[in-house]
């Protein structure tokens, strides 16, 4: 059930004009095609119906979809300059020594060559030493299993930005 608050955020978006709602879609996640299709949804009646358009527009996102998606990622422990919501989003980094940045940053470099992308990792609460063992662990992986991680990943965090969307009308919301 969604409090009013809720419903406030949720009817300011449901309000907005097209190109107003996919700007706001896209600062949640940078994928066009799932914008798309929660943007063909709307109205939404309540928090849920738009989690669930979420959840099911992540489910179909094609392996292009999900390259864009991840795109609009910056990789951990290098929050996007001025951003205040990438700032957030890894503030487990933000106490880290030295030596656990420059061993994110060697693991993001050998992540990205192996799967040709972005680490992602639904980063909300997660400790640096947290990340560092998520990406160690995951490195492993064969791609089809990574992309499949990165689409659950995915979810969660586009899922946490729209709670904010549906809270207070921002997308800047704890995340990825």
């Amino acid at each position: 059930m969604t409090s009013s608050r809720a419903s406030g955020g949720l009817a300011r978006f449901n309000a907005l004009e097209e190109g107003a709602a996919r700007a706001v879609l896209h600062e949640v996640c940078a994928s066009r095609a799932w914008a798309e299709r929660l943007l063909a949804a709307r109205p939404y009646a309540g928090a849920d119906d738009l989690y669930a358009e979420s959840d099911a527009a992540t489910a179909g996102l094609t392996t292009a979809d999900l390259t864009e998606a991840m795109a609009g990622h910056p990789p951990i422990g290098r929050p996007k300059p001025g951003d205040p919501t990438s700032s957030r989003e890894q503030r487990g980094m933000a106490g880290a020594s030295a030596e656990l940045r420059e061993e994110m940053l060697a693991l993001n470099l050998a992540y990205q060559e192996r799967f040709g992308h972005v680490f992602l990792i639904c980063a909300t609460g997660l400790t640096g030493e947290q990340m560092r063992d998520a990406v160690r662990e995951r490195i492993g992986n064969s791609a089809e299993r990574e992309r499949e991680i990165v689409r659950v990943e995915l979810g969660k965090i586009n899922r946490i930005r729209l709670g904010g969307l549906v809270r207070d009308g921002s997308s800047g919301a704890e995340g990825g």
